[in-house]
């Protein structure tokens, strides 16, 4: 088995896969499988993705399209690795990633684990500072701020088994990141930047105002908190996901 599996969902990423793909095949730590979903790709996406050769490259073609966190699932399931790490299909990774990682979860003994992560335009430019790795997370730090993006964390499923993505959540990787803290005390930050994250003009990621109604369900329907505790958790998140990508504070 190898140490590491990689999990990927991919939908029409034909325009920056293939560079995804250079940076995991130039990483420094090889003890990897990874294992991409495609979702259905209305382009040539797993045609670039089969190019290539590698036997520690697994691709499964959902039958139909499932959206993000259901095409993980898929991936998670098959996924064999003690280390578990997540990487769209637009994003990249220094040559260090893994090996930094890996190296700083065993030295830590860390459940889990994130770094630094560059945050960059389409074309891999820095577009506002880096986000920084400085704080312990908790369950509940992480519950007014996700600091914990996909591609710069890493947590170790031999210890806390494996964690899905939940279904009906337009903010399901807040939800599985808070349901892996309802199991372990805390994550730990490397702070190293070694990860770049594209900052697509129409992310919902960016369209801040548009996923409040989606945020609060985090805490109302997932979490099970009440209807004031649950606005008041989104209120935090709101005013610190201005603070997050705001250029005046970057």
């Amino acid at each position: 088995m190898p140490e590491v599996s990689i999990i990927t969902p991919c939908y029409n990423c034909a325009q920056f896969i293939e560079e995804t793909i250079h940076s995991v095949l130039a990483q420094k730590f090889t003890d990897w499988e990874w294992i991409i979903t495609d979702d259905k790709s209305k382009d040539n996406s797993t045609s670039i993705i089969k190019k290539y050769q590698d036997p520690r490259i697994i691709l499964i073609e959902s039958k139909e399209n499932v959206g993000a966190g259901q095409a993980r699932n898929i991936a998670l399931e098959r996924a064999s690795g003690r280390y578990i790490t997540f990487l769209d299909a637009d994003d990249y990774w220094t040559p260090d990633f893994l090996e930094e990682m890996v190296g700083f979860m065993k030295k830590e003994k860390a459940e889990l684990a994130y770094s630094n992560y560059a945050r960059c335009d389409e074309n891999l430019s820095p577009t506002i500072a880096d986000f920084h790795a400085d704080k312990v997370v908790t369950f509940g730090n992480l519950l007014k701020t996700c600091r914990l993006s996909l591609l710069s964390s890493m947590y170790d499923s031999q210890r806390v088994g494996k964690i899905f993505f939940p279904k009906g959540s337009k903010r399901e990787d807040h939800v599985m990141w808070l349901n892996l803290l309802k199991k372990i005390p805390e994550g730990k930050p490397l702070p190293k930047t070694m990860a770049k994250y594209r900052m697509h003009a129409s992310s919902v990621s960016h369209k801040k105002t548009n996923i409040i109604k989606d945020q609060y369900l985090v805490y109302k329907d997932f979490m099970h908190f009440s209807t004031l505790k649950s606005l008041y958790y989104t209120a935090h998140w709101a005013f610190n996901g201005f603070l997050k990508y705001s250029k005046w504070f970057n």
